[in-house]
């Protein structure tokens, strides 16, 4: 039987307002491959960058029963998993929560890796955390900016 294979990813997001443009930020590691990803949003959230920035970073992976170890600065996020309010708010509908397009695709792809989360504090010389904010702050600047539409859907 072969080893389940691992992937650190490193994650942030950014708005530059909140609400205003926003971006997200990924750095994923895995034996000896690298891989940097971003995009900017013309009006979002900082916890939806957050938010958005695990989701795309389980999507990118290609095969199910990963190990990953994710580390985000956002309490936000890892709080709901780690301490399991997510899946208490899953069974009430979510009632009365933000953001809920964007924890119903997270639960679409969650179960399909071994995840656990690692919170680390932001803008405290984490390098890779660093590199994250950069990129997700960059994507923010961009001109190539996507509308987040879960949330300016909500907004009218």
């Amino acid at each position: 039987m072969s080893e389940a294979t691992q992937v650190i990813i490193y994650t942030d997001g950014s708005a530059l307002g909140n609400p205003g443009r926003g971006g997200y930020g990924i750095v994923m590691i895995s034996k000896n491959h690298r891989k940097e990803l971003s995009q900017g949003y013309r009006l979002t959230t900082n916890n939806r960058m957050e938010l958005l920035s695990v989701i795309v970073g389980l999507e990118t992976l290609k095969n199910p029963g990963t190990v990953v170890t994710i580390f985000s600065d956002s309490k936000y996020v890892v709080d709901a998993v780690e301490k399991k309010w997510l899946f208490g708010w899953e069974e009430k509908n979510f009632k009365k929560k933000k953001n809920v397009d964007l924890w119903k695709r997270f639960l679409l792809v969650y179960p399909k890796h071994k995840v656990s989360f690692t919170w680390v504090k932001g803008h405290a010389g984490n390098e890779e955390n660093e590199v994250c904010d950069e990129l997700a702050v960059d994507a923010a600047h961009g001109t190539d900016l996507l509308v987040d539409e879960g949330y300016e859907a909500s907004q009218e």
